[in-house]
């Protein structure tokens, strides 16, 4: 079974097997929804500087988890540490304050407004100017003035400040993926967290979308949590990979180990392991 590796060798930020300093660590994280076990017991880190694949077939919990990490979901029993610090106990508003930023699959993007602004609503969450404000333009002129000179170099840094102030709506799917990114970058994170960042997109815009995944961890020196069914791309760029399997880590690895282990390929062909 090939699980992908189109992309090249992934970054590493290990040297001779040392491990790096662990940014985030879920510790024995269960969810339960009635009586259904989505997440049963998850434990992983993911390191400062790496890309770290969660992958699993459908219904693995893949989502629930991701959705932990982001304080969408409130675990039954379990600990999140972001750089130390229980991250349960912060809600869904506050983790931007923390350096914690999201891409959603399904595109949250403001489709009448432009390119330019979409991102500057995105760095107001780590400025004075709240986000009602910062879409109506209401004060603090001078710091919407540095937010939207940032905004416009992100654009630039992406390949889209030819179209800063185009807006959003008619724009191809791969466009608009690009501009989400921009938007999450605004927010200054220090971790991202990607889901389904490939989906919808054709092999050649996942081909651009894995080296600015990497490109942007590289300059922005982020660390990214990576929820992503095109296994290609996710072999091709992590660092590390969690495999899930019913709410349950199956393998967790170099993409090599994960690629090779036996239930992961069981799950993948829907054999016994």
């Amino acid at each position: 079974m090939t699980l992908g590796t189109d992309y090249g060798m992934p970054h590493s930020s290990t040297e001779g097997g040392q491990l790096g300093v662990s940014l985030l660590e879920v510790d024995n994280v269960t969810v339960r929804f009635g009586g259904i076990v989505a997440l049963d017991g998850m434990s992983f880190n993911v390191e400062e500087g790496h890309i770290c694949g969660l992958i699993g077939p459908n219904g693995a919990g893949k989502t629930t988890m991701f959705n932990v990490v982001s304080r969408i979901y409130q675990p039954t029993t379990g600990s999140v540490r972001y750089r130390g610090q229980e991250l349960l106990n912060v809600p869904a508003h506050g983790i931007a304050s923390l350096g914690i930023a999201r891409t959603f699959q399904n595109l949250a993007l403001f489709p009448t407004m432009t390119l330019l602004d979409n991102v500057m609503v995105g760095a107001h969450s780590q400025g004075k100017v709240g986000f009602s404000r910062a879409v109506f333009r209401l004060g603090a002129a001078k710091e919407n003035k540095a937010t939207r000179d940032f905004a416009g170099d992100l654009l630039a840094q992406l390949g889209l400040g030819a179209l800063a102030f185009r807006p959003a709506m008619g724009l191809p799917f791969g466009t608009l993926k690009r501009l989400e990114i921009a938007r999450a970058l605004a927010a200054r994170p220090q971790l991202l967290l990607m889901d389904e960042p490939a989906s919808g997109l054709t092999h050649g815009e996942v081909d651009e979308l894995s080296h600015t995944i990497q490109s942007i961890r590289d300059q922005f020196n982020l660390s990214v949590l990576l929820v992503e069914h095109h296994m290609s791309m996710v072999m091709g760029i992590s660092d590390r990979v969690v495999a899930m399997e019913f709410g349950r880590k199956i393998a967790d690895g170099t993409p090599l180990e994960v690629q090779q282990n036996e239930a992961v390929i069981a799950a993948y062909l829907g054999t016994s392991a």
